[in-house]
Parts: C-alpha cells; sequence; structure tokens
C-alpha cells in the first residue's frame, strides 16, 4: 500500500513489520471489505516524551475523501498508551500537498497551532538527492476537544 501513495518512502515489509511489533499503539490499520485501505504509522520519541511522531500516513484510493487519515490519527491518540501526548510532530516535504492539508486540518480541528521548520535539508543532510523535511509540531492537544470534534 506504501508503494501505491507517492511520494511516501518505500520502506521494506521488515521494517513495517517492526514497527507494528514494536510500536503497535503508535501504528493503525484501516479495513473496509477485508482490505486495508488505510495506515499510519507513528512512535513516541524517546527524547521528546509529550510527542507522537506520526512517520506515514497512507490512504488508499477508495478510502480518500472520507478524512480517514484524520480518523486513524485520532483513534491513536484516544488510546490509553497516548494519555500523556501533549503535542504531534512529523516531517514534510514542501511539496506533499496530501500532507500539509491532513495535518493543516487538525491543527485547525484541534484548535492548535502548527509549527514548522526545516529538520533535514537537501544539501546538508541528502546531497541534494532528497526534498527538505520540514519538521511539524501542531500544540497542544486539548483532549476534551480533541475527541468531541468528530464522531
Amino acid at each position: 500500500m506504501i508503494a501505491a501513495c507517492p511520494p511516501l518512502d518505500r520502506n521494506s515489509r521488515y521494517c513495517n513489520l517492526v514497527q507494528c511489533e514494536h510500536f503497535a499503539e503508535q501504528c493503525v490499520v484501516a479495513q473496509a471489505a477485508g482490505r486495508t485501505i488505510g495506515w499510519v504509522s507513528g512512535h513516541r520519541p524517546p527524547t521528546d516524551p509529550g510527542a507522537l511522531f506520526i512517520w506515514q500516513v497512507a490512504v488508499a484510493p477508495g478510502g480518500r475523501g472520507k478524512r480517514l487519515a484524520s480518523r486513524m490519527i485520532d483513534d491513536l491518540l484516544a488510546r490509553p498508551a497516548q494519555l500523556d501526548v501533549t503535542h504531534l510532530v512529523t516531517t514534510i516535504t514542501e511539496d506533499n500537498a496530501a500532507s500539509w492539508r491532513l495535518f493543516g486540518g487538525l491543527a485547525r480541528d484541534w484548535n492548535a497551532t502548527l509549527e514548522r521548520r526545516p529538520l533535514f535539508e537537501r544539501e546538508t543532510h541528502f546531497d541534494g538527492e532528497n526534498a527538505t523535511e520540514h519538521l511539524v509540531r501542531i500544540a497542544p492537544i486539548h483532549r476534551p476537544t480533541l475527541f468531541n470534534q468528530r464522531g
């Protein structure tokens, strides 16, 4: 499914299985009619204990336009393992319009602030081979607001 959702990085199946094994509480799969139509993977960075880092969000064509990505992230935040999360972080390249819409919409829905800054730069970190990844931080996450927004 990741391969069918450019511009996501195509990690090995092994990498995705390790994510599911080690970070099960920070991953979610959405299915419809026995098919996987959505995937969100993340983790809790040890150096930022109040954060939930979202690594990848993928929604198959049949699941698009239904706020599935937002609902999967809300589901992750509603889990007991995330009760102490105060902010969400991710990285996004400048040209990833879908991710900017998703995370901008989450910040708006949560009445939170979206901050961004370059984190890994094209020339410095990627020898010009990949686009700059911007660190995105959405905070604060207010639990009553968050879970009363969507049904």
